[in-house]
């Protein structure tokens, strides 16, 4: 047997990589740390249908399923970490005000997003409970776009969309969930021709509006042909000028804003504004996120939210790999205090030190320095 062999879609992360994704982590941790993100560790494990409240449903055919042989009830391993942190701010922490939380670590999924990705994304993500207005939603989009600059990725294109649209349009005819959720599958994948086949018995003005969202992407000057073509419902008015509003405050951070309004990605699970982040030379969004004020529902305690997630994983391949830094060579000691000092003092201003063993090779040690003894005192010279 080839023990060594990995399932697909699960690998390794070697040094280089693991450096560079133990420095980011570190840098946004940080960012989210000052704006007042309060870091949370839920467990990998739990019920099935904790992980499936709200926004989780559309999860169920990603999670990992095992029996607990503690209670005999269906366990999952999560595959989102948004649900968790609302059942966090919804039982655990109990606040009345506004809730800022961030966390990273690992999620599972069964079957990979995408051909190119892993099924264990290092998730990383920020949300914010308790406000419902737009000044939350910038809030998260700005932190967002701040760690990608941290990151070091500065070509960023915006995408926005807005459920409310799809919401507005639907809400004005009678439509039955089963045929809402056909509709809803296939303006994800603007197959126009089924489109046009399930619209045929729906009011003119219905139909209308649904065969035209799949045309609606571009620039802000759609937004506009929005208005002027869709039902003239408040709901969707509102959506059209919340989304304006965001494209006026965000469009000088980043390099293109444009809008979608047939995305309704997580439509299930999303409530308003939905955001993603993508960079040149990448197809697959590097950042989503978006408003979900119906999640604390599940959990006996609806909240206002808004918040995002990226995989720390898909964020280092966007940067240019920097080499593993190299080190200081040390002879081998025992009870030199002095050199021992010397060590501990070049170890905690973050140099790395690595120090001889007895007959080792010193050409396997990657070092471009060594700890040498120079008229009784230890310097470091180069190799």
């Amino acid at each position: 047997m080839r023990n060594w062999l990995l399932p697909e879609y699960v690998e390794d992360i070697l040094p280089l990589e693991a450096l560079q994704i133990e420095i980011m982590r570190r840098q946004i941790i940080d960012l989210f740390l000052v704006h007042g993100y309060q870091q949370v560790i839920p467990p990998l494990l739990e019920y099935v249908e904790s992980l499936l409240c709200g926004s989780g449903r559309d999860m169920d055919l990603k999670m990992f399923k095992v029996i607990d042989q503690l209670s005999g009830r269906m366990l999952a391993l999560r595959a989102d970490m948004t649900p968790q942190a609302a059942r966090i701010d919804a039982h655990l922490l109990n606040s009345e005000g506004i809730t800022r939380l961030c966390y990273v670590n690992s999620v599972l999924h069964a079957v990979p997003s995408a051909i190119t990705q892993t099924r264990e994304p290092l998730q990383i993500g920020a949300e914010l409970y308790g406000h419902s207005g737009l000044e939350s939603d910038l809030e998260i989009q700005r932190l967002m776009l701040k760690c990608l600059f941290v990151a070091g990725i500065r070509e960023i294109h915006l995408d926005l969309g807005h459920v409310a649209v799809f919401r507005g349009i639907i809400k004005g005819a009678d439509i039955s969930r089963e045929l809402e959720a056909e509709l809803f599958a296939t303006l994800q994948a603007k197959d126009v021709s089924t489109l046009t086949e399930l619209c045929k018995k729906l009011p003119k003005e219905t139909r209308e509006a649904l065969m035209l969202l799949p045309d609606l992407y571009g620039d802000k000057k759609i937004l506009n042909y929005a208005d002027s073509r869709l039902p003239d419902y408040l709901e969707i008015k509102q959506a059209l000028n919340e989304l304006n509003i965001i494209a006026e405050e965000l469009e000088s951070t980043v390099n293109q804003i444009s809008f979608d309004l047939a995305d309704l990605r997580g439509y299930h699970y999303h409530t308003g504004i939905v955001f993603a982040a993508y960079s040149d030379g990448y197809s697959n969004a590097i950042v989503l996120g978006g408003r979900y004020d119906e999640i604390g529902k599940s959990f006996g305690r609806a909240r206002p939210a808004t918040g995002f997630s990226m995989d720390l994983r898909e964020l280092t391949r966007l940067v240019n790999p920097k080499a593993y830094p190299r080190g200081i060579r040390a002879p081998f000691h025992t009870k030199n205090i002095e050199l021992e000092a010397k060590i501990e003092e070049l170890r905690g201003a973050g140099h790395i030190v690595i120090m001889e063993l007895p007959q080792q090779n010193n050409e396997s040690l990657d070092c471009d320095r060594q700890l040498i003894l120079h008229n009784g005192q230890w310097i470091v010279e180069k190799i």
